[in-house]
């Protein structure tokens, strides 16, 4: 079959590598219709993520139909049409009983080699290295899928691929990162990052009941689609500086909850990397994003952190989330607790998530896809590609 396959930094290639198998009677074999490159997956085109070895299949994005399921699979048949989620559990550990699926001890099988990097292992995740299970990704026309009773989202209405896709990652992250800034009716909430996940970020703000959101980036159409399209304010973070900005926008108090939707490769104003890093350079993760919200908050306010890091951060603010009393809550999204609800907003017409989609190409071209994305060319902020 046809993949999308890592060979390095900047280096993906659409190669032919063997079709899946069913390994395990908790397994089942998807044919891909749709999968979308995540801006999760631009860190492992930038040489971020360790753990990445030449071939390994990428994509953690991605629905499509059953064609096989091994025997411990009775909620799936031959042809339902399902959503993956990105994270792989097993549904019965310690974690997943409490609903925290993205902390399952079970899916990785190198979850030795996560717990010396990290002190413990989370769950697997599909296409994402193999510090996180190896796994192969969904950016092909088939995939095996682990733990298939516990994990895919049978859909049985007739929404299309492109509404039902981001129920695989980032509307649930979106809504996850909301969710964890502990939303109050009327709160004032400011989202550093209106890529994908801030996007979904800002309309999850919304529903779970903000008075007001306030977006935060540089580049142009993101921030029109923020502002025009989801209602939030704008700050365009290389024409002002953010810190006064904010304040000034809630009389000197600071926003309620601040949420930083970017991650690894943020940018800071006047950033003198920040062209380099556009290029494509290999970097380090940042902390401009993170500083700069920590900062912002209001006192006894509260954070929250969707955007994925992939290292230590140096120069991290403790000691101003400290002295400001500031909660923080993070972690990769708990797929399997969100998405049936989530599912339910779509089909009740409070969301179109299609908004976001910006590119749409066939697999063979995922290559330029990876490229404009990560340069964010052609105002790229979404590509949906079909095998």
């Amino acid at each position: 079959m046809k993949a999308l396959t890592w060979h390095g930094t900047h280096d993906v290639r659409v190669d032919n590598v063997a079709d899946p198998k069913i390994e395990d009677s908790r397994d089942a074999i998807i044919k891909v219709t749709a999968t979308a490159i995540c801006g999760s997956d631009l860190h492992l085109y930038n040489g971020l993520m360790g753990g990445m070895q030449a071939g390994d299949v990428l994509g953690h994005e991605f629905m499509g139909e059953v064609v096989e399921t091994g025997t411990d699979v009775p909620n799936l048949n031959q042809g339902d049409r399902v959503v993956v989620p990105f994270t792989i559990a097993c549904g019965s550990c310690f974690f997943c009983n409490k609903s925290l699926y993205s902390l399952c001890d079970e899916s990785n099988p190198n979850a030795d080699q996560a717990a010396e990097a990290m002190g413990h292992s989370p769950s697997a995740l599909f296409g994402y290295s193999h510090l996180l299970g190896g796994i192969p990704g969904g950016q092909a026309e088939y995939v095996r899928v682990p733990y298939a009773d516990v994990g895919p989202l049978k859909v049985e209405s007739d929404y299309s691929d492109e509404q039902l896709l981001f129920l695989s990652d980032i509307y649930p992250t979106g809504w996850m990162g909301a969710h964890n800034a502990d939303i109050e009716p009327g709160d004032t909430v400011a989202i550093w990052g209106c890529g994908p996940v801030g996007q979904f970020t800002i309309r999850s703000a919304w529903m779970l009941g903000a008075g007001r959101v306030i977006a935060i980036d540089r580049v142009p159409e993101r921030l029109k689609l923020a502002h025009d399209k989801a209602g939030a304010e704008t700050i365009n973070f290389e024409e002002q500086d953010v810190y006064e900005a904010l304040l000034e926008m809630t009389k000197g108090y600071g926003p309620d909850r601040c949420i930083d939707a970017v991650g690894a490769e943020a940018h800071g104003q006047g950033d003198p990397e920040a062209q380099r890093r556009d290029s494509g350079s290999t970097e380090e993760n940042h902390p401009e994003a993170l500083n700069e919200m920590i900062r912002s908050c209001r006192k006894g306010g509260h954070l929250s952190l969707p955007g994925v890091y992939t290292n230590a951060v140096d120069n991290f603010s403790l000691h101003a989330l400290m002295n400001k009393s500031l909660s923080l809550k993070s972690g990769q999204t708990h797929m399997q607790q969100y998405m049936p609800p989530l599912l339910k907003t779509i089909e009740q017409g409070l969301i179109d998530p299609s908004f976001i989609i910006t590119h749409r190409l066939p697999l063979a071209e995922a290559p330029d896809g990876y490229a404009a994305f990560n340069a964010k060319k052609d105002g790229c902020v979404k590509v949906v590609m079909t095998p």
